[in-house]
């Protein structure tokens, strides 16, 4: 369970609710992308002197996936529940060669820690603003786990930190330096043009109730009440099962839906202009936070209107996670798993040589040697059956294709990679501050919506 510093004195400066279109595109056309400062590339990466600040479940699989990039070493990890998630942390870093210094309070690894280079944030959501720009202003650039920030002021903020001190920051989106979902975007969506006029998306994250119960913890090792208070929880039970609280967290929809909402605006280069939601308080009657929630966009691209509906269930894990695109020409199914990606093509395009020939010969896609591919035998009636179905007009079954990119990383390390090079001169961020605002914007005015009743 990743943790945070101290609940700020007073709350940061807010911004005036704007409609849904305005609020998407109002940090992005007046911000720019921070710059690199780093020097040149060397022969070899230069090392790069990082420090953890949360090292719980989230800050754990960022860092033993970061540890894997050539030239990173850990040198400090900060953490508020020292004798359980900072011991561990301290503990397995020291076994894996990067001894690091452990400390509870992160202003205190600010002051003593004077040779890094780079942090990563992955405490609860409210706090994401105070240790980022924290960070940014002490001069280091900032890897930040999405979501940006459960308060939309408090993001806004973060961009204008980057800006101003000229830093990087990066948000944890990593579907946006993932290979496979890259190779989708630039070669079967915008070379390609795979799926004809995209008119439809849908996405889903569920989770089981095993996996969203309530969290509980050691009992040897809690965090004491008066270090509890001191950085801003009520209790235990609600520094465990922050991310359902409305002052920590932004619920699932935040937790799980951000990954995928991201994905609708980016591959369909659009800014939601609508939203409606339902969801409620049905099943786990001890959070505050919507247990499911369901939502429609509206886009609007160069082609036409295109409606993407996300879900995100507590309550069953059926089906797991995926996003999909539907065109008239065919669909497009993508995952992080690799199991459940599929380009499927539209029945009535199976002729012979199928249209889609040419993308597998370049090797953007391949054939799935489970799909029986059409044969020019197949294409006239064979039995009486056949022949009457045929009279009924029966659509053919779509054509199933595979992607090729294989993708043997951890999920996150091909986005940790992009942060390392980019601190190194070598690259842009994927998923820069402005754009981990406008996929917050887009995140939290789903809770807006529920609780308003009514459409943004």
């Amino acid at each position: 369970m990743s943790t945070g510093h101290a609940e700020p004195s007073r709350p940061p400066a807010g911004v005036k609710r704007r409609d849904f279109l305005r609020s998407t595109a109002a940090v992005g056309a007046g911000l720019a992308v921070a710059p690199t400062l780093l020097g040149a590339e060397k022969a070899g990466p230069a090392p790069i002197n990082v420090a953890v600040i949360g090292t719980g479940i989230q800050g754990r699989v960022l860092t033993e996936q970061a540890r894997r990039i050539e030239g990173v070493r850990f040198k400090a990890v900060c953490d508020i529940w020292k004798d359980w998630s900072l011991r561990y942390a301290t503990r397995q870093l020291g076994r894996l060669g990067h001894p690091a210094n452990a400390y509870v309070d992160y202003q205190d690894m600010l002051e003593a820690e004077k040779d890094l280079q780079a942090v990563i944030v992955a405490t609860p959501d409210w706090m994401h603003a105070e240790h980022t720009i924290a960070c940014l202003k002490a001069g280091l650039h900032v890897y930040c786990e999405k979501e940006m920030s459960n308060d939309l002021a408090k993001a806004r903020e973060m961009v204008l930190a980057a800006r101003e001190t000229g830093n990087l920051l990066q948000i944890g989106h990593q579907r946006r330096s993932n290979p496979r979902y890259l190779h989708a975007k630039h070669k079967l969506l915008d070379e390609a043009h795979l799926l004809g006029r995209v008119t439809h998306a849908f996405g889903q994250w569920n989770r089981s109730i095993e996996k969203t119960a309530p969290r509980g913890y050691p009992e040897k090792y809690p965090v004491d009440e008066a270090t509890l208070r001191e950085y801003g929880y009520a209790d235990m039970f609600q520094f465990r099962n922050w991310r359902f609280y409305k002052k920590y967290g932004g619920g699932p929809i935040a937790d799980l839906g951000s990954h995928q909402i991201d994905v609708f605006g980016w591959f369909l280069d659009a800014r939601p202009v609508s939203l409606v939601a339902e969801g409620g308080r049905d099943y786990w009657k001890q959070y505050e936070w919507y247990d499911s929630a369901l939502a429609i966009y509206r886009f609007t691209t160069p082609q036409g209107t295109v409606y993407a509906y996300y879900q995100t269930l507590t309550t069953t894990s059926a089906v797991g996670y995926f996003e999909r695109f539907m065109g008239d020409q065919g669909t497009l199914q993508i995952s992080e798993k690799a199991s459940k990606c599929r380009v499927f093509a539209e029945g009535y395009l199976s002729t012979i040589p199928h249209p889609w020939t040419p993308w597998v010969q370049k090797g953007y896609i391949a054939r799935d040697p489970e799909d029986k591919e059409e044969t020019e035998e197949a294409k006239e009636p064979q039995t009486p059956l056949q022949a009457i179905l045929a009279m009924y007009g029966k659509s053919r079954p779509p054509a199933r294709f595979l992607l090729t990119v294989p993708v043997e990383d951890a999920p996150h390390q091909p986005h940790l990679e992009n942060f390392f090079n980019a601190v190194r001169g070598k690259g842009e961020l994927t998923c820069p501050a402005e754009v981990g605002y406008e996929t917050a914007v887009q995140v939290l005015k789903v809770n807006e919506a529920i609780a308003a009743g009514s459409k943004l």
